[in-house]
């Protein structure tokens, strides 16, 4: 069952509790309803975690976790899949945000080297930038839904083949 899996695999509340970033939500942490495994509270932690993990801001851990909070989505899971976008994954996702926003805009591909310096981005944001920044937007939206109803899906699938396999009495 994918709750016994999620279990073995999420943080202890007490790390995400000290968490630095995370104490300016201060006693909002405390409700047991973010700490709780069921189906409802997974989805939201999917659809949370896997948009802002498409949403190219520093901090993402701290607005997941703030929108994990608001629609009482399980808090580490939707922390934990914020980093989806790592710094190993990070090229290839955000590259793929550039292809789908030219898709998306109609607009032919530009050529372009990457250079780690702040004068490099501010000059792509003219450039590159709308088509990047459109195509993260249309990737969060459409992983956020596929991920909330694809976990709804499993959740359902796993319960019902659980039942089935009940010895009958």
């Amino acid at each position: 069952m994918p709750k016994k899996t999620i279990k073995r695999m999420m943080p202890d509340h007490q790390t995400i509790k000290d968490n630095k970033y995370l104490k300016i939500f201060g006693n909002l942490l405390h409700n047991a309803n973010l700490w709780h495994l069921n189906r409802h509270s997974v989805a939201k932690a999917f659809a949370v975690g896997l948009f802002f993990a498409f949403i190219p801001v520093p901090f993402q851990m701290v607005l997941a976790a703030g929108a994990a909070i608001v629609v009482h989505a399980n808090l580490p899971l939707a922390i934990t899949l914020v980093w989806l976008t790592n710094p190993l994954t990070m090229p290839f996702i955000f590259y793929a945000c550039y292809l789908v926003g030219t898709w998306v805009l109609a607009e032919p591909e530009q050529a372009f080297a990457f250079q780690a310096n702040w004068q490099w981005v501010i000059d792509s944001l003219s450039t590159i930038g709308p088509a990047f920044l459109v195509g993260c937007g249309v990737l969060a939206v459409t992983f956020s839904i596929l991920g909330y109803f694809g976990i709804q899906a499993l959740w359902r699938y796993q319960t019902i083949k659980a039942w089935k396999s009940r010895p009958h009495r």
